[in-house]
């Protein structure tokens, strides 16, 4: 079914719910993900970083997306996750993504809005959402690998200027969040995120949210995201069960039989990450 990612993520904050979105990096993780959320109902964002294009391929993607939509009846979209380099953007989306985050929050804020503005300019003409991120989160999220000390929080002044000047449809803020697990106890700033949404009314996405606790990504779902990003937690859950079978099964070969009980691990995580977004059942 085809849908755009801004009608999901406006319902979802009319709703008072949030929009999963999960990287997937091959066909078993789409599918699994797709599987899930039309057996709960539930809109959802298949995130593809520029690791995963690279390995996929653009159109072996595209292919794929194309026949989940004869096949899917829940809305979803393809988004590109933490993309950085305008140019390849641009020739995604004139292959059919209609849904980009382009990442300039490593440049100083000026650049950042230069960049981004170019995104959404074009994008828009052809129909495709973008989404911003304003300030860093610190981990590792593909190739990209940021130190505790070098995260930087979303200033809500600086918010409002990024949104109004750039015409982003989504804005990554900055509260506390981190790439991968957590080593010790989240805390992040609610405070700074209330003072957020007070000033900016579009669709508010928190990224990091693998390990966080369900009641906290609920509180900021109350608070205003819209849109929570889930990587890391479906890629364990994968890899842990695989792992285990072919230790059990050294003389395992086929891969439809040793792939299937790290997918079901897969789904698990997926079905709850649905629930802990509310998103059920409003497909």
């Amino acid at each position: 079914m085809k849908t755009t990612t801004n009608s999901l993520l406006l319902s979802a904050q009319a709703g008072k719910y949030a929009v999963p979105a999960f990287n997937v990096h091959n066909l078993e993780i789409a599918k699994a993900v797709l599987e899930v959320a039309e057996e709960l109902q539930s809109p959802v964002l298949l995130a593809a970083t520029p690791g995963t294009i690279k390995y996929m391929g653009e159109e072996f993607l595209i292919g794929i997306m194309e026949a989940a939509r004869k096949k899917y009846t829940i809305p979803f979209e393809v988004h590109l996750d933490h993309h950085e380099n305008v140019s390849d953007i641009k020739s995604l989306i004139d292959m059919g993504v209609g849904s980009v985050m382009i990442d300039a929050s490593h440049y100083p804020f000026e650049e950042n809005v230069s960049i981004v503005t170019e995104v959404v300019q074009y994008a828009h003409k052809k129909g495709v959402v973008v989404e911003a991120e304003l300030g860093r989160l610190s981990g590792i999220e593909d190739d990209m690998s940021v130190d505790e000390k070098d995260a930087i929080y979303t200033n809500p002044r600086e918010a409002l200027e990024f949104v109004e000047r750039t015409g982003i449809d989504s804005l990554a803020v900055a509260i506390g969040t981190a790439h991968g697990l957590y080593k010790g106890e989240p805390k992040l700033d609610l405070e700074r995120l209330q003072e957020i949404r007070a000033v900016v009314d579009i669709p508010l996405v928190l990224h990091g949210a693998s390990g966080l606790p369900e009641a906290l990504v609920q509180e900021t779902i109350g608070m205003g995201i819209t849109k929570v990003n889930v990587a890391t937690e479906l890629k364990n859950a994968f890899v842990a069960d695989l792992r285990k079978y072919l230790i059990e099964n050294p003389d395992a070969n086929d891969p439809r039989k040793y792939f299937a009980d790290a997918i079901d691990s897969l789904k698990k995580v997926a079905r709850d990450k649905i629930f802990m977004c509310k998103s059920l059942q409003k497909a």
